[in-house]
């Protein structure tokens, strides 16, 4: 049987992100670790993954959960370390 650590170990995600995906997209860690793992194979969908931390930050804000919004803007940033490309596409729709 799989753990949820070696399921973990097959995507390009941390589990920070993971988390943040279930929390954007409500739904069981398992869940998210599978959508993530597909998201992240193509630009849009890093980019899609972006969007989603940046929406709980600004949720987290917006309930006052300073903590909470610092940890994701962590990840965040870690991610678009990772993934820089999931900026590029924001700048390119930008520039049209």
């Amino acid at each position: 049987m799989l753990t949820f650590e070696d399921c973990l170990a097959m995507t390009d995600l941390t589990e920070e992100e993971v988390e943040a995906i279930a929390e954007h997209e409500h739904c069981h860690e398992m869940v998210a670790m599978e959508l993530g793992h597909c998201l992240v194979r193509t630009e849009e969908g890093v980019v899609r993954i972006r969007q989603m931390i940046t929406e709980d930050i600004a949720m987290a804000r917006a309930r006052g959960d300073t903590r909470h919004a610092e940890k994701l803007q962590v990840v965040h940033d870690r991610f678009c370390e990772k993934y820089p490309q999931s900026l590029r596409r924001e700048i390119h729709a930008e520039l049209h």
